[in-house]
C-alpha cells in the first residue's frame, strides 16, 4: 500500500487489535496517537513501536470519563494536531449480566465512543475518516422487531442514546426481556455503535468525513483468547483500510475482510 499521511489517534492502543492497528498505520507513514487509560501499559506500547522506528507517541486517555476526554481535546488543540484518523477501538466485555455490567459496558463500548468523537470533530481535518471497531454481535439479525425498529436507525443522537439508557433500566428493573431486548450488554453496546455510525455518516457528510463502522472477527486477543482463529494482523487489517480510504470511499457502511456485510 502505498505511503498514508496525516495523524491518527486510535483508542485503547496499547494491547491487542489497538497495537496492532496502530503499528499498521504507523508503518503506512503516519504518525500515531496511541491512547490508552493504563498509563504504564500505554507508554511500554508506545516505547515498542518507536523502536520499531515508527512515529507513535503515547497519550493519556480514558474513555469513560468526559474529564479525561476533555483534557485530551485541551492538550491536542494546544499542539495545532489536526486528525486524519480516528479509530474508535477501546471495548470491554464483562462478566456476568446486570444493571451494573449493562452501565459500565456501555459506558466504554458505546457513550466513550460517542464522547470521543463529539469533542474531537473540531480537529478533524477534511476527508477524515471516523472508524467504530463493531462486532458481528452488533448484527440486527435475530433482534426483536420491537427493539429493531427503533434503532434500525434512530431518528437521531438523542433518541439513541435515550434508548440505550432505557435499555440500562430494564435491565436494572428486570425488565428486559418484556421490552424485547437481548440479553446481552455487549451486543446492545455494539448495535448502538452500529446506528451511531449511521447517523454519523449522514451528519458528517457535508463535511466530507467518512464513517464506518467494522467488525474484526474472532481474534486472539486477551478478550477474544487463545482459541480465535484470527491474529491480530488480520483483526486490524479491515480497520486500517477503512482508516486509510481515498475521499472518495464508502460512508456509513459495516465491514468485514473489506467487504460490506449487512448491518
Amino acid at each position: 500500500m502505498a505511503k498514508v499521511t496525516g495523524t491518527a489517534l486510535v483508542t485503547g492502543g496499547n494491547r491487542g487489535i489497538g497495537l496492532e492497528v496502530c503499528r499498521q498505520l504507523g508503518r503506512l507513514g503516519m504518525r500515531v496517537l496511541l491512547t490508552a487509560r493504563d498509563i504504564a501499559a500505554g507508554a511500554e506500547a508506545t516505547a515498542a513501536l518507536r523502536s520499531e522506528g515508527l512515529d507513535v507517541t503515547f497519550e493519556p486517555l480514558d474513555v469513560a470519563s468526559q474529564e479525561s476526554i476533555d483534557q485530551l481535546t485541551d492538550r491536542l488543540e494546544r499542539q495545532g494536531i489536526r486528525l486524519a484518523a480516528l479509530v474508535n477501538n477501546a471495548g470491554i466485555t464483562l462478566n456476568g449480566f446486570d444493571a451494573d455490567v449493562a452501565e459500565r459496558t456501555l459506558a466504554v463500548n458505546f457513550f466513550g465512543a460517542m464522547h470521543v468523537t463529539q469533542r474531537l470533530l473540531p480537529l478533524m481535518e477534511e476527508h477524515g475518516r471516523i472508524v467504530m471497531v463493531s462486532s458481528g454481535a452488533g448484527e440486527l439479525e435475530g433482534l426483536s422487531p420491537t427493539i429493531r425498529q427503533r434503532i434500525d436507525p434512530p431518528a437521531s443522537q438523542e433518541e439513541l442514546v435515550a434508548l440505550l439508557r432505557s435499555f440500562i433500566d430494564d435491565v436494572r428493573g428486570g425488565r428486559y426481556a418484556a421490552k424485547g431486548w437481548p440479553g446481552s450488554a455487549y451486543r446492545v453496546s455494539k448495535l448502538g455503535l452500529n446506528a451511531l455510525t449511521r447517523l454519523l455518516a449522514g451528519e458528517l457528510k457535508p463535511r466530507h468525513l467518512l464513517v464506518n463502522a467494522v467488525c474484526p472477527g474472532w481474534v486472539r486477543t486477551r478478550m477474544g483468547g487463545a482459541q480465535a482463529p484470527r491474529s491480530v494482523e488480520e483483526g486490524a487489517d479491515t480497520i486500517v483500510w477503512a482508516a486509510t480510504l481515498p475521499p472518495r470511499g464508502p460512508s456509513g457502511g459495516f465491514f468485514r475482510n473489506r467487504r460490506a456485510i449487512p448491518w
